[in-house]
């Protein structure tokens, strides 16, 4: 995986093969980024969660380019985490929970393709992983799960602004209407997992 703050990529951390405590980074999209970002900030085990864009054109675009849904890019958190401490599983479970994967480029009022639901794959340990959690999650859902699988490119860090976003403005309307309510139904299912 290629991680770019701002405009210098650089590699990710690769994971030490046969390490179980060794961590792991997802690259995961699900509507606005704010929402996973909320969700995963409060999980135990996760050690960093970035929000940025990926999926799209080259060159480094800026949240208003990604919004006008030109640039291809999805709104998407690179979450690392520690499995020794919380299963990949779990994360994907969150994933599955902190938005709707059944809906096609739309989360609620947020549409275009940069808010569509997608799994972005590093490797293809990765991508068995991502397709049995899809298959897994199937059965809890009335409509087909419509998340895409897509191979990992340079993901793109967010602007500072959207760096933990629901914790700097938890008044602000989006977060009270639209994360609050993600934010209740982790809680009630995942409170084992949840730091707060």
């Amino acid at each position: 995986m290629a991680f770019s703050p701002h405009d210098d990529a650089r590699p990710a951390p690769a994971p030490v093969p046969g390490d179980p405590a060794a961590p792991v980074t997802f690259v995961l999209a699900g509507g606005c980024f704010w929402c996973l970002d909320a969700v995963y900030r409060i999980t135990r085990g996760v050690t960093s969660v970035v929000s940025g864009y990926t999926g799209g054109g080259p060159g480094r675009p800026t949240y208003y380019e990604v919004c006008s849904g030109t640039t291809g890019h999805a709104e998407a958190v690179a979450v690392t985490f520690d499995p020794s401490v919380v299963p990949a599983d779990v994360i994907l479970d969150l994933f599955f929970t902190g938005h709707d994967p059944t809906t096609l480029n739309r989360q609620g009022y947020d549409v275009g393709t940069q808010y569509r639901s997608a799994m972005f794959w590093a490797d293809e340990a990765q991508r068995e992983l991502f397709q049995r959690s899809i298959t897994r999650t199937q059965p809890s859902w009335d409509q087909p799960i419509v998340t895409t699988l897509e191979p990992l490119g340079t993901f793109w860090e967010a602007e500072p602004e959207h760096q933990d976003f629901y914790a700097a403005q938890p008044w602000n309307g989006y977060c009270r209407v639209i994360i609050n309510p993600k934010l209740a139904k982790v809680r009630k299912r995942y409170s084992a997992w949840l730091t707060a």
